[in-house]
């Protein structure tokens, strides 16, 4: 197999690790664990904020590294604290203690999703391969889905709570060994053909409309990640269909991103963010329209789909756009990301308490999404860094 290959599923076993096991797998856990310990909605979502804030405090890091041998031991570091942090939620009750594991697994899956985004990037781009991030992105759909089945099958083996955080951290520490292995050291002087010099910067007003656009996104990804199963279990009738439409969300997710690399490339990065965001908010507002498990899966399947790729778009466009420098502007976008994956969740679940339902946090998170499409929209018309990235992708 070619070694491009493993790079990039170096890449898919650590969003695997990092995303599907440390950080999603406490969603579909989240029903049982308020059946069986204190945890209320709101505290369920103060958790779900928490997460985020590590994931935030490991985007400011990212952005601010350069040494690429420093990012390469800090994307180790991140594989060892996702293994801690999913075995550290079965040693405890305390709320508080579980914030603090909580966070810890937020930094690794930062050092997934930005920290190897980066190293693999600097891998293709120096060694003149096509510098697509699908393969690797897959691995956080097929993680979301992977967290799920394991939760429904541990949960017909009647395991509590404590138990399957326990049997998941094992898991884990299979799905580390290829991350690990497979992702080269970088050699930063060792080749001629990487990209040197400085990237000629987009205009501050292109990259605002962006950091704008892709904190609405954010907010409306999170409802439906934290809170889907929870949500599904509630609704008449569809008790025990939960963690079914976080399995066909993340199955959905997985080809999805390999679909929006093709998309992109015939439409332009910009145009094809604009319609995942669309579809992404029509995706949000379907449970609240149609009751039935039909629309439920397939409200679950269009998000899956569309969230992913928003997200490969979003951080591959922020790539190519520095190239030398590939974490620079992806952290960036991943604070504005991240920002509204620390207020949506814990406003959420406050609401929902509250109110007894998700009804009016449904609502905001499909506004803020369709607000970020108009903002696309809006740079599509106005601003010719749109041309530009596409001259980069043909």
């Amino acid at each position: 197999m070619p070694q491009r290959y493993y790079v990039l599923l170096a890449g898919f076993f650590s969003q695997l690790l990092c995303l599907g096991v440390a950080r999603f797998a406490y969603t579909p856990l989240l029903p049982l664990m308020q059946q069986q310990t204190m945890l209320t909605d709101s505290s369920g979502g103060m958790l779900a904020a928490v997460n985020y804030l590590g994931y935030m405090a490991g985007a400011l890091l990212a952005a601010s590294l350069s040494d690429l041998r420093l990012k390469d031991s800090l994307y180790r570091l991140g594989l060892l604290l996702a293994v801690v942090s999913t075995l550290g939620m079965a040693l405890t009750q305390n709320v508080y203690l579980w914030s603090v594991w909580r966070f810890v697994a937020g930094l690794s899956s930062a050092g997934s999703m930005l920290i190897a985004s980066g190293l693999i990037m600097h891998w293709l781009l120096s060694h003149r391969q096509r510098a697509e991030l699908g393969i690797h992105f897959a691995g956080l759909g097929f993680g979301i889905a992977l967290s799920a089945v394991l939760v429904e099958l541990m949960l017909r083996l009647q395991l509590d709570w404590r138990a399957q955080w326990q049997y998941l951290a094992i898991f884990a520490v299979l799905l580390a060994v290829p991350a690990w292995r497979w992702l080269p050291r970088p050699k930063p002087l060792a080749l001629g053909t990487q990209p040197l010099g400085s990237d000629p910067p987009p205009a501050k007003r292109f990259i605002r409309l962006m950091l704008a656009s892709y904190f609405c996104a954010g907010y409306g990804y999170v409802i439906s990640a934290t809170f889907i199963v929870t949500i599904v279990e509630r609704l008449p009738g569809l008790s025990g269909s939960g963690n079914l439409s976080f399995i066909v969300l993340g199955l959905a997710a997985a080809p999805a991103v390999l679909l929006w690399d093709f998309i992109a490339r015939k439409t332009g990065y910009l145009k094809a963010i604009m319609l995942a965001l669309l579809l992404q908010s029509v995706a949000i507002l379907l449970p609240l329209w149609f009751g039935s498990l039909t629309a439920i899966l397939l409200s679950a399947a269009l998000f899956g789909a569309t969230f992913v790729g928003v997200v490969s778009l979003v951080l591959t466009m922020a790539g190519r756009l520095y190239p030398s420098k590939p974490a620079k502007l992806m952290g960036k976008m991943t604070l504005a990301y991240g920002s509204a994956q620390v207020i949506a969740p814990a406003l959420t679940g406050h609401l929902a308490e509250v109110s007894g339902h998700y009804t009016l946090g449904l609502y905001l998170a499909a506004g803020f999404v369709g607000l970020g499409a108009v903002l696309i929209a809006v740079l599509i018309l106005t601003d010719n860094t749109a041309q530009r990235l596409d001259v980069v992708n043909h």
